[in-house]
């Protein structure tokens, strides 16, 4: 199963939601979580991950995630060259080095990454960035290309975006 994570803040709580679905090229989502909670942190130029990854971890509490599953995040995985890591980076340590993090990222990240990849979805000029640990970064690029959806933004990771902002629970 593939899991897909975003959180998104209001004035007292953040909101994450998780869409599953068993397929890179999957149109419909096969289970959503959500779970409202209480902010931990302020928000942190650079350490990103620490406002975000205690909403993530709760969530993940309600899915029996096996090894053969595949988590993507909103964001970076990889930052730099020089092993800086980011939101899916700290989720992939979290979760034992077991489960293989995806990171889709929608705005750019000024370090140079080798192993960051920009993909062009759609008819858009503008890429998205993708990272990975625990799963090739190319064979990712790839299956990130060919998922549902003819926009930048593929359907369900859409989707996603659009139940997070949804502040009704």
């Amino acid at each position: 199963m593939i899991y897909a994570f975003d959180t998104y803040y209001y004035e007292n709580f953040a909101k994450t939601v998780c869409i599953a679905f068993r397929n890179w090229d999957s149109e419909k989502e096969d289970a959503i979580y959500s779970e409202n909670m209480a902010i931990t942190s302020d928000y942190e130029s650079g350490a990103f991950y620490k406002r975000e990854l205690p909403c993530i971890l709760s969530l993940l509490k309600k899915i029996d995630l096996t090894e053969n599953d595949i988590i993507i995040v909103d964001g970076y995985v990889t930052l730099d060259n020089s092993g800086k890591i980011g939101l899916g980076g700290h989720l992939y340590h979290s979760l034992n080095n077991k489960i293989p993090v995806v990171g889709i990222a929608k705005n750019g990240f000024a370090a140079e990454d080798k192993k960051r990849r920009e993909i062009f979805r759609g008819e858009s000029k503008t890429p998205l960035f993708i990272t990975s640990q625990g799963i090739d970064v190319d064979e990712i690029t790839i299956a990130v290309e060919n998922m549902a959806g003819s926009y930048r933004i593929p359907t369900l990771l859409k989707k996603l975006d659009q139940l997070t902002r949804d502040n009704e629970n």
